[in-house]
């Protein structure tokens, strides 16, 4: 298995994984153990990668098994839902240091193959991420639909994440997280 920086001929492969699992095209039966939300056109996916360096892949025989996605508040504010946490960051605080668009990123969606869950390759992923933004930002920050609990589970026992807060979207509840990019 390789991890690796995403790299613009690995964008057809992250987006067939990535359309399995999203909320709107998964497999009703899958949908219990996880889903993505967030949608993508080209032109962003292109940005992602060649302006914020910002998808960690997994392969294995050369086929993308893992993706997580990261950038800066910039990147991610004409998304209405990251919009309303920009504006959300200020009331939020993780180790006594206040969330700000200059102090954090915004890290998300993760997304495993079924048949590579359990296996370690999320916490391969979810780490190599954090390490590529380190050098940028001082603190990670996500959100999870509080209906994803198999999301939470992970981000919360398997990895790091400590949740600093609760918002409203859309008429979605979600769970804001937190964590360091530099392991103590």
């Amino acid at each position: 298995m390789e991890i690796a920086t995403a790299k613009m001929t690995d964008l057809e492969g992250v987006m067939d994984l990535h359309k399995r699992y999203h909320i709107s095209s998964i497999n009703p039966d899958d949908k219990a153990d996880g889903f993505v939300t967030t949608n993508f056109t080209p032109e962003q996916l292109q940005a992602l990668v060649e302006k914020e360096c910002g998808i960690t892949i997994a392969k294995d025989g050369g086929r993308i098994i893992s993706y997580a996605m990261a950038a800066s508040w910039q990147f991610w504010s004409e998304w209405p839902l990251f919009a309303h946490m920009i504006q959300k960051l200020p009331e939020h605080f993780l180790e006594g240091q206040g969330l700000t668009v200059d102090n954090s990123y915004q890290y998300g969606p993760i997304c495993v193959d079924k048949s590579y869950r359990g296996s370690g390759v999320f916490e391969k992923v979810f780490n190599a991420s954090l390490d590529s933004m380190a050098g940028r930002y001082p603190i990670m920050v996500t959100f999870i639909n509080q209906i994803n609990p198999r999301s939470y589970k992970a981000h919360t026992q398997k990895v790091n994440m400590n949740t600093v807060g609760t918002f409203q979207f859309n008429n979605n509840d979600y769970y804001m997280l937190a964590c360091p990019t530099k392991t103590k």
